[in-house]
């Protein structure tokens, strides 16, 4: 590994490494993918990775492209202690907002996992229901903590994937490309084609 990509690493898990040095053994990330799309589901995705984990390219999904996420996807979950996925579909988007289906997600994703984290890590949420176990928020959390960087790529690769099966089934509207988000073609598509059942019915109130 090249000295600049261990040294950010190292800077990525300080705040995992503080809680490791407190006692705490058994950290999850989360993270989600697909709040602001007009169509197709939220996923999140929780992870608990090893102390001594550092796995090279790991950062927010963001600003992973996405080759190297399905690389990274395969070497976080065959690296993790314990990991999990939970999507959201837009019904359940459309009845109880995003927000609160992302909440959704994150219980999900908590109940799922096979070992029980003794603290969560977050990226920006609160308000939720961890299953009585301890949780930090923190803004940005997928670009300053390893684990939530993690947690985003399993929740961005899983939600890809998805989109892109979809694509399969509604191709006029370009899912594949741009995974339901509202770029410019996304809309003309949409207006064009009206919505099809996979679009989030409270997200293109404005473009029907």
């Amino acid at each position: 590994m090249k000295e600049k990509e261990e040294e950010r690493l190292k800077e990525l898990k300080k705040i995992e490494l503080d809680y490791h040095k407190q006692g705490i053994k058994y950290i999850a990330g989360i993270d989600e993918a697909g709040r602001g799309p007009l169509a197709g589901p939220v996923v999140v995705g929780c992870v608990i990775m090893p102390e001594d984990s550092f796995i090279e390219g790991v950062n927010d999904s963001k600003k992973v492209s996405e080759k190297k996420r399905e690389k990274l996807y395969d070497e976080i979950i065959n690296n993790a202690i314990s990991w999990s996925v939970a999507v959201i579909g837009w019904h359940e988007i459309d009845e109880l907002n995003i927000l609160n289906a992302t909440k959704k997600g994150v219980t999900e994703c908590i109940n799922n996992l096979e070992t029980k984290p003794e603290l969560i890590l977050v990226d920006a949420l609160k308000g939720i229901d961890t299953c009585n176990i301890p949780y930090v928020s923190m803004v940005k959390g997928d670009a300053k903590c390893y684990s939530i960087s993690a947690a985003s790529i399993l929740a961005k690769v899983t939600r890809d994937r998805i989109m892109r099966e979809w694509d399969e089934v509604y191709p006029q509207y370009g899912f594949a490309k741009h995974k339901g988000y509202g770029t410019k073609a996304h809309i003309e598509a949409l207006k064009e084609y009206g919505p099809c059942p996979i679009h989030r019915k409270t997200f293109i109130t404005h473009f029907v």
